[in-house]
């Protein structure tokens, strides 16, 4: 049984969930720390896992949730930017990895796993990407001059029971009668399962070969979202003549949907569909596992 200590940011989460879920399963002792602890009271019967409510922007806190703990782990990530909740794409990924790193420095904590993104990239065409790309370069130059061990993760979409891609779309197919007009129907993605990325970020985590190591992460199938679209269909047993949108007209659907409930569609989303989500090498050995796909899972979790 490994007794060393994991602090979870974003615990909370589709990922976060799971990951809790399965070092406590495995005998770690586990904090999540969360903005809203009532709201997550089914994590409380989990005897190794202590769930705190906590200003993860204040770094003086967070660095005493940090106090004793062998390893952090950020999972905090948004989709769409809220300005007027204060949540924007700058604030959420590369000001909270800033402050994640002065509560690492001031409680003494040097291990560091960091969930960011496929194409993250400073110059990236979305400002997910661009910000997601940032912190980034910030978490590398810190660990290059020795003062943290950080591994970072970058996954394709990440899929699953419970995740907001598959589901998502499942929702909407259920929803739009006849026709399903489909944005960006060429983009190329290359899905990862939940539990496959969960079991990496357990694994590295007392593992020095990954220390100063970005990963990405994808499942062994590559698919245009058109393709996944229609798997996803015929997973819930409905039948829609999917129509593939111009450039222009995706553009536009994005413009149009950003107002409606949950933002289901943004112009920041369309841009981020600009690049293909997949990686460029084979899903990384160090970590043992053979990543499952998307079409013999699909229909464990998805019904009609």
């Amino acid at each position: 049984m490994n007794q060393s200590k994991v602090c979870i940011l974003g615990g909370s989460g589709f990922v976060g969930r799971r990951l809790a879920k399965l070092l406590t399963d495995g005998g770690r002792p586990v904090t999540v720390l969360t903005r809203h602890r009532e709201r997550n009271r089914d994590l409380l019967v989990r005897p190794e896992l202590s769930v705190v409510e906590c200003d993860v922007y204040d770094p003086g806190r967070l660095a005493g949730h940090f106090h004793g703990a062998d390893a952090v782990v950020n999972l905090v990530g948004i989709l769409n930017s809220s300005r007027h909740k204060n949540q924007t794409f700058t604030t959420a990924h590369l000001k909270l990895s800033e402050i994640v790193l002065e509560a690492m420095n001031w409680s003494g904590v040097r291990r560091l796993l960091h969930m960011s993104a496929s194409n993250a990239s400073a110059d990236g065409p979305s400002e997910y990407l661009k910000t997601k790309g940032a912190a980034e370069n910030l978490l590398k130059m810190r660990s290059m001059q020795g003062e943290f061990d950080t591994t970072i993760f970058r996954p394709s979409v990440i899929f699953g029971p419970g995740d907001s891609f598959t589901n998502r779309f499942a929702d909407l197919l259920r929803r739009i009668p006849l026709v399903f007009p489909l944005a960006c129907p060429d983009s190329r993605l290359q899905p990862v399962h939940v539990d496959d990325v969960v079991t990496c970020f357990a694994n590295a985590i007392d593992n020095p070969k990954t220390f100063g190591q970005t990963y990405e992460l994808c499942g062994p199938g590559s698919y245009t979202l058109y393709e996944l679209v229609a798997m996803i269909a015929a997973a819930i047993g409905v039948r829609r003549k999917i129509v593939r949108l111009s450039d222009r007209q995706s553009e536009m659907q994005a413009k149009a949907m950003q107002y409606l409930p949950g933002q289901p569609f943004t112009p920041d989303n369309y841009k981020s569909l600009q690049v293909d989500s997949v990686c460029k090498k084979p899903f990384p050995a160090v970590f043992g596992i053979e990543p499952r796909a998307m079409e013999d899972t699909i229909s464990t979790y998805l019904t009609s």
